[in-house]
């Protein structure tokens, strides 16, 4: 069985977007619904979108989340070397 390039690079890319790091894993709450509905809903509506836990198969919503932990947080930046 032969793997199209194409089909790899794809897989790793998505792999690479969706999977946490470790560094991330401590710094972040984890809500397991896919969707959620009635006053929970709203509640979470109400939440800016940086401040929501992380769920599954919300790409843009984790990326968000993910950058902007990133960029406020300093124990997440790589030391310079200098």
């Amino acid at each position: 069985m032969r793997l199209d390039a194409r089909a790899v690079v794809l897989a790793v890319s998505l792999a690479a977007t969706v999977m946490p790091s470790a560094a991330d894993a401590s710094e972040r709450r984890f809500d397991p619904r896919v969707v959620v509905v009635g006053e929970a809903r709203e509640q979470l509506k109400a939440v800016p979108i940086t401040q929501r836990p992380y769920r599954p198969l919300h790409v843009y919503g984790n990326t968000v989340r993910r950058r902007h932990q990133r960029a406020v947080s300093p124990a997440m930046r790589r030391p310079s070397g200098r």
